[in-house]
């Protein structure tokens, strides 16, 4: 006599319930991963401001005339952004507050905004 090989329906049935079960438990966790791409993205901009501002303290610092003022309690952080980063503010972000505290977010209904703190100097 033969010996069958193969699976059984049940042993078929098991992995793909046991399959169902590991798909159940990962794909939330999977899906909610736009909220992270949003911070970073904001991240990404935060940190472009905070390097465009080490620029601009460093050519001040030097005594050369493309160095902007940044003023305490005066300078505006939206129109510090709009000259200093190339091509100004991306898209959909807005930036708000005053030097040395900046806000840095996704447009006005966003709650998860990321500080930056421009160097003063006159």
């Amino acid at each position: 006599m033969k010996k069958q090989a193969g699976f059984t329906l049940i042993e078929l049935v098991m992995v793909i319930v046991i399959l169902g079960i590991l798909a159940a438990v990962a794909l939330p966790k999977f899906v909610d991963l736009s909220g992270d791409a949003k911070i970073a993205a904001i991240k990404g901009v935060a940190g472009s401001l905070a390097s465009a501002n080490s620029i601009n303290y460093a050519a001040r610092a030097a005594g050369n005339a493309a160095g902007s003022a940044v003023v305490s309690g005066t300078t505006s952080c939206a129109s510090f952004a709009a000259a200093k980063l190339e091509g100004g503010v991306p898209a959909g972000y807005a930036v708000t507050g005053t030097a040395p505290t900046c806000s840095i977010d996704t447009s006005p209904t966003a709650t998860s905004a990321v500080t930056v703190t421009l160097s003063i100097i006159p």
